[in-house]
């Protein structure tokens, strides 16, 4: 089973900012360094996938039949946010009743009908919507500096500060988190679209470790 680690995601100014490294570890082996944990669902909607890779590949391939009958009624209308939040929950929530989970959580993030929209899925079928969510290890050590950086306050951040507290999370996650790597894929949703970068590698400071008793030892 190859596995994925935290997402983090918060509302900002302009829409939705996301982020989650590029590592598929195989049990504590960091096997895959470039993987792809986000997927555009339309025009103004993005999933991220924390958990078991393949079962993520499953969800993608599901989203794409939607999208592709979607494209084929023809009808002028297409998927908002919510809606497709509200598959996933969905069919989490009913894999989950029989017995089959996917073993995922899943960030969906977006822009609806003008307002910034955020929620959140896993394979027990539980499902909220928050102005932060964090998946994984980033439930733990990113929830409490979002809670600090963003909760009241998502309408003033600008895009440079958020990028800066996406980086400052992740940063925090690399040196917790045995599974993890400092390359990273940022993604962010506004009115205008969805924007993955291309992986990019997070500066860390590891000289602390002198300092740690039994360190190199």
């Amino acid at each position: 089973m190859v596995t994925g680690t935290s997402v983090v995601a918060f509302k900002y100014r302009d829409g939705i900012m996301m982020a989650a490294d590029c590592l598929g570890s195989f049990g504590s082996q960091a096997r895959f360094r470039n993987e792809n944990r986000f997927m555009q669902v339309g025009s103004n909607t993005l999933l991220g996938a924390s958990g078991d890779i393949s079962d993520f590949q499953y969800m993608k391939h599901a989203l794409d039949d939607l999208l592709t009958h979607e494209y084929d009624m023809d009808d002028g209308q297409s998927l908002g946010t919510k809606s497709v939040y509200k598959y996933v929950s969905n069919v989490m929530y009913g894999r989950r009743n029989r017995f089959d989970p996917l073993w995922n959580a899943y960030v969906v993030g977006g822009v609806d009908g003008g307002e910034a929209f955020l929620g959140y899925a896993n394979l027990y079928g539980t499902t909220y919507q928050s102005d932060c969510i964090a998946t994984g290890f980033g439930a733990h050590f990113a929830i409490p500096i979002l809670r600090k950086r963003v909760d009241g306050r998502a309408d003033e951040i600008s895009e440079e500060e958020a990028v800066k507290i996406l980086d400052e999370c992740m940063r925090v996650l690399l040196y917790r988190d045995c599974r993890t790597i400092n390359k990273l894929r940022r993604a962010k949703v506004t009115a205008q679209g969805v924007e993955i970068s291309e992986p990019y590698v997070l500066e860390t400071n590891w000289s602390i470790a002198d300092n740690v008793v039994g360190y190199g030892a």
